[in-house]
């Protein structure tokens, strides 16, 4: 039986695709007012300029192309049952081929009905804008985005994956954005951890640090666990 791989992912590993990370020194939190754009009280305040931020996002993501770090992720698939929860809302991880993916913050490529949560409706390259007066199959759509003081549905799906993980690892990502950076405190004693990022946040003695972006830090990652194989 194949271990468990449990990989929880954030914005450093589609930086290198150039899709541009919200936190960094250049990041889109320095060209929008973050509760403007991210948060329930926003979308309220100023739809359109919500829809507007989530349409340049996916014209920008359908620009972009899986890296080699979501590429290598995906072919972990071949030695280990490999698991992604990731916060990032592109689909890189699904172009890149792996096959589990839980979305924390939602899918830019994915709206929903504004009178029915569990209603999505997935948006294609050549129709991917959306206002406040469109309409699909019947009925308003909001991005599909958990935004800033909106619950976070999939958390508990996640937490699920990571008790049951043999092996965890963290790629590109702060540790600042809970819910998502307590997920490290559900996986079970004794377990491998891994944390690749080039500008690692301070973690427990017993994770493994590969201060790595993320393509050359997923190499050196599979260099690692192809040992124990």
């Amino acid at each position: 039986m194949k271990k468990r791989l449990v990989i929880s992912t954030g914005a450093g590993i589609s930086a290198e695709s150039g899709i541009r990370t919200f936190r960094d020194a250049d990041g889109l939190w320095e060209s929008y007012p973050v509760m403007d754009v991210a948060s329930a009280d926003g979308f309220r305040r100023n739809p359109a300029l919500i829809h507007k931020f989530y349409n340049e996002r996916r014209h920008a993501l359908y620009n972009a192309q899986p890296n080699a770090a979501h590429i290598g992720l995906a072919q972990m698939e071949r030695d280990f049952d490999v698991r992604i929860i990731t916060q990032n809302v592109d689909d890189l991880h699904e172009r890149a081929g792996s096959s589990h993916i839980v979305h924390l913050h939602g899918e830019l490529t994915k709206v929903r009905a504004m009178d029915n949560p569990d209603l999505l409706f997935a948006l294609s390259p050549d129709n991917c804008d959306t206002t406040p007066d469109t309409i699909i199959d019947g009925h308003h759509v909001r991005p599909h985005i958990v935004f800033f003081q909106e619950a976070v549905p999939m958390f508990e799906v996640a937490v699920r994956e990571v008790e049951q993980a043999d092996i965890f690892v963290i790629i590109g990502t702060s540790l600042v954005v809970y819910p998502a950076a307590a997920l490290l405190n559900y996986v079970r004693p004794g377990v491998p951890i891994y944390y690749i990022d080039p500008h690692p946040a301070a973690v427990p003695a017993n994770v493994t640090v590969i201060a790595e972006p993320a393509t050359r830090g997923v190499e050196k990652l599979r260099e690692m666990l192809a040992r124990d194989l």
